[in-house]
């Protein structure tokens, strides 16, 4: 009879915390602390049940030990969700109170802005606890991480171009992006500076408006984005860009963009494969975020320039991972998850008494 451990799925250790006077739920997921402390945002949702809830956070929380193994740092994978409306469920006493949780950790989850929290939330759960990063500059963190995720989103298509035949430069690309929110935005921004060829969808119309207008961008409608003629796709809002309905119509030659989970299944990407369709595995080409975040844990403090520094060299870890799906004859997504998985066991006994993030 399966019981609470099966459902651990490989994780080192799962919190479920509460606090009746503030009405807070939430769950934080450790996969992983074999780099370092488990790095990873916390998401609030209106969760429809506790299994949906727990089955988000153990998902999450593994896809952030990937991600943080593949893109070189020396931290694992977490993940935390606060269960509730963002509208109502953050209030000040129950940040505060989520942050005593984090505290009771020690050190070994560190948390960061993802959907429906903010830099603010993570001012106010910094005043419980030092485990806390993407706060705003004058809370002592590193601010919107947008600026470089952006970055590492688009030196990883330099390394898509690269890996094309004939290895064209962007200049002579076109890149369709699906959402140009502070993300999408600022990669368009940088593929206009180059000459690309533009075509944008977004639900604002204003944001559209404004790529129309300042990159000479043509503008669809969201669903039709993924249909466009294009050279590459760049996902850059919600998931499941790539599904099994939207497949068939795809024209592009890759998809490339900082958007998570951009396919609704694993297994996808062996169809994009045979449709001779390159895919940059989305927890590699967008950590350019947690990459800033991880730097706010080093012994001399953030630099941006380090971050900005590190977020380019996803344009190597990429072609890395390209090279090792072409020898050895598998798709990107099982070569990126190999190359992440191969750096914990070349490098995870070094720090078994653990030590703080820091290079």
């Amino acid at each position: 009879m399966a019981g609470p451990f099966s459902m651990l799925d490989g994780h080192e250790q799962v919190l479920f915390g509460a606090d009746e006077e503030t009405g807070l739920r939430c769950i934080i997921a450790l996969h992983s602390t074999v780099l370092g402390p488990g790095v990873g945002g916390t998401r609030c949702h209106d969760y429809a049940s506790e299994e949906e809830a727990l089955a988000d956070v153990l998902r999450l929380s593994e896809a952030m030990t990937l991600k943080a193994a593949v893109a070189g740092l020396d931290a694992g994978g977490g993940k935390a969700v606060i269960w509730g409306d963002p509208a109502t469920a953050k209030s000040e006493a129950a940040l505060r109170a989520y942050g005593r949780m984090i505290d009771s950790l020690g050190g070994r989850y560190v948390t960061a802005c993802d959907v429906g929290t903010t830099p603010a939330d993570m001012g106010i759960i910094k005043r419980e606890t030092r485990w806390v990063t993407g706060a705003e500059p004058e809370e002592g963190g590193s601010g919107d991480s947008g600026v470089t995720t952006a970055v590492g989103t688009y030196a990883g298509l330099r390394a898509c171009a690269a890996a094309l035949p004939g290895s064209p430069d962007l200049a002579s690309l076109h890149v369709a992006i699906e959402g140009v929110g502070k993300v999408g935005r600022r990669l368009a921004e940088r593929l206009a500076a180059d000459g690309a060829k533009l075509t944008v969808a977004d639900v604002d119309d204003e944001a559209t408006a404004v790529c129309a207008e300042r990159f000479g961008a043509d503008v669809v409608d969201p669903g039709d984005i993924h249909a466009v003629d294009c050279d590459v796709l760049s996902p850059n809002a919600l998931s499941a860009t790539v599904s099994e309905a939207s497949l068939p119509a795809l024209s592009c030659r890759v998809v490339a963009g900082a958007a998570n989970n951009q396919l609704a299944s694993p297994e996808l990407a062996e169809a994009l494969a045979d449709a001779g369709i390159l895919y940059a595995p989305d927890f590699v080409i967008n950590a350019g975020g947690v990459i800033q975040v991880v730097d706010e844990l080093h012994p001399r403090g953030y630099s941006q320039a380090r971050a900005t520094r590190l977020a380019e060299g996803i344009e190597w870890r990429l072609t890395e991972v390209f090279r090792v799906a072409r020898e050895e004859g598998i798709t990107t997504l099982t070569a990126a998850e190999r190359v992440a998985r191969r750096r914990i066991e070349a490098v995870g006994g070094v720090g078994r008494i653990r030590r703080p993030v820091g290079r």
